[in-house]
C-alpha cells in the first residue's frame, strides 16, 4: 500500500500500514512509474482521468471525499463525471458511500478493540467546543478524526 500525504504526516501514514509514502509537496504520484489495483480518493484533488494511467487495466478509482472548500453539487459533478467516463472502461471509478448497521458497527468494534485496526484521532474535545472543533476541520489539515466528548 502507498501512501500520499506531506511530510508531516509520513510517519503517522507509516504507522497505520503504509508499505511506501510519496510526499505530495515533492512528487505528484500520478507522474509515477507506479500502478495500482485501487485508488482510495479521500480529498479530491486527483481527477479520474488525472489517475487513470496509475490505475491497473482493470484498477479501480473509489471516491470517498472531495476538497473542503467546494459546494456538494460540484463534488457530485466530478464523481459523475468519472463515473461516466469510466463506463466505456475496464477501469471503473465509483463512489464510496457508508451506510452503517448494528452488525458493522459492531464488527468494526471488534477491530478496534483487537488492535487490527487503529484509529487515528487528531484530537478530543467536550461538547461545548464543537464550534471550534468544526472549524479546525473545515481548514482541511486534520491529522486523524475528531473525537466529540458527549459525557464527561
Amino acid at each position: 500500500m502507498t501512501g500520499v500525504c506531506s511530510a508531516t504526516n509520513v510517519e503517522m501514514v507509516l504507522s497505520i500500514g503504509a508499505d511506501e509514502v510519496i510526499d505530495y509537496t515533492q512528487e505528484d504520484f500520478t507522474k509515477g512509474t507506479g500502478r495500482y489495483d485501487v485508488i482510495l480518493e479521500c480529498v479530491g484533488n486527483k481527477s479520474f482521468s488525472e489517475c487513470r494511467p496509475m490505475l491497473k487495466p482493470e484498477g479501480r478509482y473509489v471516491i470517498v471525499g472531495g476538497p473542503h472548500d467546494v459546494t456538494m453539487i460540484s463534488i457530485m459533478a466530478s464523481a459523475l463525471k468519472a463515473i461516466a467516463t469510466s463506463s466505456i472502461s475496464r477501469q471503473k471509478a465509483v463512489m464510496f458511500i457508508a451506510k452503517s448497521s448494528q452488525p458493522d458497527l459492531t464488527f468494526l468494534g471488534e477491530l478496534i478493540s483487537t488492535g487490527k485496526v487503529r484509529p487515528v484521532i487528531d484530537r478530543t474535545c467536550k461538547l461545548d467546543g464543537t464550534s471550534e472543533s468544526l472549524a479546525y476541520l473545515e481548514q482541511g489539515h486534520a491529522r486523524g478524526k475528531v473525537v466529540i466528548e458527549l459525557a464527561g
